[in-house]
């Protein structure tokens, strides 16, 4: 599985116009699932991104966690960060999971998250999304379950 982990003061999702899911301060994940991923996956990434510690304490040190600010979590699905574009100019998406497999381990992922005690709001799986948010710091964090980066 892959994260690309954002610090945000606040992020929404639509939807056909319609706001579907907000956070204020907290992460905004979007989270793609790999063919080979498992639920140890799922479960190696909700814990690392829910004890990140990227918030910035006191000092202004990043030394806090999602957890340790009580912050809030929008999980959003993204099949395209599996997108492989090192041959011609068309991405290949051959190693992203079916979306039957993707959805199974999208919202393994979330309970998990849930059951860590964090507040998480989602996207819509296999929808065109409008997502907005606004990104603090800027802290952007590539997380990779199989830790390739």
């Amino acid at each position: 599985m892959r994260a690309v982990v954002q610090l945000s003061d606040c992020a929404s999702v639509t939807v056909d116009q319609q706001e579907i899911s907000s956070i204020q301060a907290g992460l905004t994940i979007f989270l793609g699932v790999g063919q080979d991923d498992t639920e140890q996956d799922a479960k190696y990434l909700a814990e690392k991104i829910v004890n990140l510690r990227i918030f910035p304490d006191e000092a202004g040190k990043m030394n806090l966690s999602l957890k340790d600010i009580n912050g809030e979590l929008l999980v959003v699905s993204q099949f395209t960060l599996y997108g492989d574009c090192r041959k011609g100019r068309r991405p290949s998406f051959d190693t992203a999971a079916p979306p039957q497999n993707a959805m199974a381990l999208y919202e393994t992922f979330v309970q998990l998250c849930r059951n860590m005690g964090i507040h998480v709001f989602c996207g819509q799986f296999q929808t065109e999304m409008i997502v907005r948010l606004t990104n603090h710091g800027p802290v952007t964090i590539l997380l990779d379950s199989k830790r390739l980066f």
